[in-house]
């Protein structure tokens, strides 16, 4: 097997100054999404099988499993582990998903990378997609970096997901599972459940947080026919603002919302089953880890303009049920929502789990092709919601965000896209 070290140097045609990573990669969204295994496997022995020389943490779930990453990969690095990350999307700048030691690689060496990944695929075989392009870059970064362990959030689905080529990850964990992607997955839970319970491995230890019945049925079943030690561990308890505990470990939260509470502790009983084998991860590089977890965009605040903003995705209708639940802990007696969506999404039931009679509804485009039209948006959510304060449609995020600021003490929220919430950081709004 060849070994790529990390001071091994790639000749790669020189980079321009003004080569970006989007120059590199948006020409490949023509390939658009197309699950399957047999392009990834190629693209990576054409590399040298990086993905077999990377210990894993495979991550799958509809919601959740960016915030369970980004505590491991913090507690791992705390513990003194090196420690690569691979989650998507990006926010702002593609280098956010791929880190070591919770740094992003550098715009160079990622489009070094890339332009490497590029030039091992066969002209005579399926171009890969800008998801596989990517995925594999990440594995050849972390293999000539000689990580100790890579915890990688699966793109989508899971079983015909780019991330899903170990044989044998250290541990893999489904965070929950709930209706998304389902052009992609299927309409029904157990089609989704399905997809995602393709990241499990024979004898490999699985966490699992709450899921609905359907889901919980096959999810166990492949665990059965599998035969994985499996660990289903019990919400966190809420100690005072901010601090948790889980299995008699007190440790600071510093992630907003009452489902982080699940999301800490699947990630810690992953860290319990590192410690079994061995690892050596101390109470205090949990605590000390756990303080340290960043996971910007999802229910974050921010000032804009001197008025506080609260942040968050909430692009699915989970994601959406997650923080209607933080924003009614907060007691505000109407909600001000500045909302823009992708086509894609199940639009009705975002506004059903959100909108709630006197709440105002200002609604903008997502600036991405894919996005649905803020006016076809405003007709269902006044069908959904009638008794709506307000409902207008505007022509971009500036324009919506004034006017929702404008003559409102209300609790205001940009939420329903994160290409959306990622824009907004970009114009140099909040720091990620």
């Amino acid at each position: 097997m060849q070994r790529l070290y990390k001071d091994q140097q790639l000749f790669l045609p020189h980079i321009s100054p003004s080569m970006n990573i989007d120059s590199l990669v948006n020409p490949l969204q023509r390939f658009g999404i197309n699950l399957g295994l047999s392009r990834i496997f190629r693209l990576l022995a054409n590399l040298g099988n990086p993905h077999e020389q990377v210990p894993i943490i495979h991550v799958a779930g509809t919601n959740g499993k960016g915030s369970v990453c980004a505590y491991l990969s913090s507690v791992l690095t705390e513990a003194g582990y090196r420690t690569g990350r691979y989650t998507s999307p990006h926010l702002v700048d593609w280098t956010e998903r791929i880190c070591i030691n919770e740094q992003p690689i550098s715009s160079d060496e990622l489009a070094q990378l890339i332009l490497q990944v590029q030039s091992a695929i066969s002209p005579d075989d399926e171009p890969p997609t800008q998801f596989e392009v990517v995925t594999a870059a990440a594995w050849l970064y972390f293999a000539r970096q000689q990580v100790d362990v890579a915890v990688l959030e699966v793109g989508l689905g899971g079983r015909l997901d780019a991330t899903n080529v170990c044989l044998q990850p250290l541990v893999t964990i489904i965070t929950s599972i709930s209706r998304d992607h389902i052009q992609q997955l299927g309409p029904t839970i157990t089609d989704i459940a399905r997809e995602k319970s393709g990241i499990l491995k024979p004898g490999c230890p699985a966490v699992v947080g709450p899921l609905p019945e359907d889901a919980e049925k096959v999810v166990r079943s492949h665990i059965l026919k599998l035969q994985c030690p499996l660990v289903t561990p019990q919400s966190a308890r809420q100690l005072e603002p901010g601090w948790a505990e889980y299995e008699s470990i007190k440790y600071p939260l510093p992630l907003q919302g009452q489902i982080q509470l699940t999301n800490s502790a699947l990630a810690l009983a992953a860290l319990g089953i590192l410690q079994v084998k061995g690892w050596q991860i101390t109470e205090s590089a949990i605590i000390n880890g756990m303080a340290k977890t960043k996971w910007p965009g999802r229910i974050q605040w921010i000032t804009w303009q001197q008025h506080k903003l609260l942040l968050d995705g909430a692009h699915n209708p989970g994601g959406a049920h997650v923080l209607r639940d933080y924003v009614d802990t907060l007691d505000a007696l109407t909600v001000t929502w500045v909302m823009g969506m992708m086509a894609n999404k199940e639009h009705a039931e975002i506004f059903s789990a959100l909108l709630r009679d006197g709440d105002k509804l200002f609604l903008v485009p997502v600036p991405d092709p894919g996005s649905a039209l803020p006016d076809e948006l405003a007709k269902l959510a006044r069908n959904i919601c009638p008794q709506l304060s307000f409902c207008q449609s505007y022509p971009g995020l500036p324009s919506g965000l004034e006017a929702a600021f404008a003559n409102t003490n209300d609790l205001v929220v940009l939420c329903g896209s994160l290409y959306l919430i990622g824009s907004f950081l970009g114009m140099g709004h909040g720091a990620l």
